[in-house]
């Protein structure tokens, strides 16, 4: 006869946390408040005041608007949703990256700082960044909509129209780029 395990104490205890709604609308609200707190600080948007002779923001008015907008994102449970998705998936790709790094370490006699200096930096920024839009464009729903335009109606007017204005853009930036600065030392050709 198999028997299945029993539920750790620990997957009870997060499972009530789950039943309490700290996932649905704690954890999101405390994220949202955080995060738009920060900006606000660092911004000033609201201005500076002089207490002390000391220049410091508006914490109250910061705070506020803070906890306005984070219960505003909690209330809609399609953002909290989209939010839940979006930050699984980063930290997925983020681990993916680590994963990546340990492996390409591997081989790093360790003499030298390895790997992400120069232009590996930049390819590598490059595609978290693109990592992180398809990953916001699943969330919405709007990558499925674009696999289907681009490879099942591949051959209607809107798509070779956006394939042909992302050519001319292309084209132009590459055009119009301004040429790189050469370092000293370098000969030039």
């Amino acid at each position: 006869m198999v028997t299945t395990p029993e539920p750790s104490v620990f997957r009870g205890a997060l499972a009530f946390f789950d039943k309490l709604g700290v996932y649905d609308v704690i954890l999101p609200f405390l994220l949202v408040f955080t995060i738009v707190f920060a900006i606000l600080e660092k911004t000033k948007i609201f201005g500076t005041e002089k207490i002390e002779g000391k220049e410091i923001t508006r914490k109250n008015m910061n705070g506020m608007t803070a906890f306005v907008i984070a219960f505003f994102v909690v209330a809609s449970t399609k953002l909290v949703a989209l939010i839940n998705e979006v930050l699984a998936n980063m930290v997925l790709l983020l681990l993916l990256i680590i994963c990546f790094l340990m492996l390409a370490g591997s081989f790093h006699t360790g003499k030298e700082e390895f790997f992400l200096k120069g232009k590996w930096k930049t390819a590598f920024m490059i595609i978290a960044f693109v990592g992180i839009v398809l990953i916001f464009l699943h969330a919405l729903g709007w990558l499925d909509l674009i696999f289907f335009y681009l490879f099942k109606k591949f051959d209607t007017v809107a798509v070779s129209s956006l394939v042909l204005i992302i050519i001319v853009v292309g084209f132009i930036f590459y055009i119009t780029k301004e040429p790189g600065k050469k370092k000293e030392g370098e000969k030039e050709e």
